[in-house]
């Protein structure tokens, strides 16, 4: 019989070879190509109070050879690198291997939110293109999938620098 050094060193090692062999099949997951995700359009809410609402329009593109289902998705909006907006959706879907999806997501911009932009915009000459990153998660399976897209967007400016 073992001594119980032996043996812990024995628990040790098979410990050690279980997480190679785990994260060997986790790296076949890590090879995966990250979702393309576009704005594909804004469309303006009713608002309630002082806050802002619309709905964000994202193309998903799967490039990869396994669909990829979800069962919800949680956005953020930066807009000239300031927290604007987010917002969350129960909708579900599958994002087919080797094609796209449109998820519609509503999102509420909060009051403080609208007038630090309506204030950054109206001190600059910048009225029209925006920088923007949307961070986001396709909820389901193991952690669910994150991505991100950035570039410039439009946002309908009457609502926040007045008529």
């Amino acid at each position: 019989m073992p001594a119980p050094d032996t043996r812990r060193q024995l628990r040790l090692f098979f410990a050690l070879l279980c997480l190679v062999f785990w994260l060997g099949g986790c790296a076949g997951w890590m090879g995966q190509e990250p979702l393309r995700v576009n704005v594909a359009g804004l469309e303006p809410l009713p608002g309630e109070g002082m806050e802002m609402r619309f709905n964000v329009k994202l193309r998903i593109q799967n490039p990869n050879d396994a669909p990829v289902e979800f069962s919800g998705v949680s956005l953020q909006l930066d807009l000239n690198g300031q927290s604007f907006a987010s917002g969350v959706s129960a909708q579900g879907g599958v994002v087919p291997r080797f094609g796209e999806a449109l998820i519609v997501v509503p999102l509420t911009v909060p009051a403080f939110a609208a007038v630090r932009q309506a204030f950054a915009l109206a001190g600059s000459a910048q009225t029209g293109n925006l920088p923007y990153e949307i961070r986001g998660r396709l909820a389901g399976g193991l952690g669910g999938t994150r991505f991100v897209d950035h570039g410039k967007l439009s946002l309908p400016t009457e609502g926040l620098l007045g008529p």
